[in-house]
């Protein structure tokens, strides 16, 4: 995978997160970035993330817009 691939790949997943990005650049202090907080932050992208796939109007667009496979569902 390229340098250009990861990079507009990070940036399409930025965009998605905007919001969570703006709150956690809104803590002025280092105090306010507990492990507490850490895990608050990535818990709401990693729900975020699930919101994104189970919404989106064409299923699976972010993988194929970057050229991934996608994925094989494994019957549990």
């Amino acid at each position: 995978m390229n340098a250009e691939r990861i990079e507009r790949l990070c940036l399409d997943i930025d965009l998605r997160l905007g919001e969570l990005w703006h709150q956690a650049f809104a803590v002025d202090d280092l105090d306010g970035w507990s492990l507490e907080a850490i895990g608050d932050f990535m818990r709401c992208a990693y729900g975020l993330g699930y919101t994104d796939a189970l919404t989106e109007a064409v299923p699976a667009r972010l993988f194929r817009d970057h050229g991934y496979k996608l994925p094989v569902r494994v019957a549990r």
